[in-house]
């Protein structure tokens, strides 16, 4: 029997105590210190940190989630040290080489999030061949904020709205409307967003999205983090109310 069910018709009220979210966001949060705790450089706790998302991303998929995603490097993390920065790039270029090659087999769609012009032309091609395989997996979507800010999102989705708008290809301005220029255009917003390593903040992370989602704070650094930790989120989801702005 599975942990998690998709309840629906008469008895969808009571099933939702266990009901699985559609969409999993995750602030991996806690690479570094894991890293310094053991006298390590931080460049470790980044590759230890991409190998527990390969094993929650594959958890997410086993246990029925539509789409995934990963704050993998905020806008702001170009203040970090150059040899971090680097370390950061190259374990992009190998995750995204080796998701490339096992997508199909994986059942996993691609999807980038975020400012992607600074990609080098070899990371554009395999992006673009991911997004291109992706069009024909039906499976569990992973979505990767790399070069992402919240902000930045919003800024960039605004000027494209307004180049349609003086070229006559867009109308009046409403909420759905403004949604389809952001990154996450098609995407269901988040129900549930977890952010390990004990920091409770947003940290400019889909912003617009985030407007209804849950979030569930845990003190585990991300190297650290388990699947059964994944399952009690979804279970702590499941014990709360959600009114989105409505009366009790």
């Amino acid at each position: 029997m599975p942990l998690f069910t998709k309840p629906s018709g008469p008895d969808a009220e009571a099933a939702g105590r266990r009901a699985l979210p559609r969409h999993i966001a995750v602030i991996m949060d806690g690479n570094g210190r894991w890293a310094t705790r053991r006298g390590l450089p931080r460049t470790a706790g980044h590759a230890a940190g991409a190998e527990t998302f390969r094993k929650i991303a594959f958890h997410c998929r086993d246990i029925g989630i539509e789409y995934f995603t990963i704050y993998a490097f905020s806008t702001e993390n170009w203040k970090r040290s150059q040899e971090e920065v680097s370390g950061l790039m190259t374990l992009l270029g190998k995750y995204l080489r080796e998701t490339v090659a096992i997508m199909e087999a994986e059942r996993l769609r691609l999807c980038l999030m975020g400012d992607q012009s600074f990609l080098s032309p070899e990371l554009r091609a395999l992006a673009d061949e991911g997004l291109e395989k992706s069009k024909h997996i039906c499976g569990m979507q992973v979505n990767v904020c790399f070069n992402y800010g919240g902000r930045d999102e919003i800024v960039r989705a605004a000027r494209r709205y307004a180049a349609d708008y003086v070229a006559g290809l867009a109308g009046n301005l409403d909420e759905a409307l403004f949604a389809s220029y952001l990154d996450s255009a098609g995407i269901p917003d988040p129900e549930l967003i977890i952010r390990t390593g004990g920091e409770q903040r947003v940290s400019n992370f889909l912003l617009w999205q985030c407007a209804y989602s849950e979030y569930y704070f845990t003190d585990t650094l991300w190297p650290d983090f388990t699947p059964a930790e994944v399952d009690r989120a979804i279970e702590a989801l499941g014990r709360r109310e959600r009114r989105f702005g409505g009366a009790k």
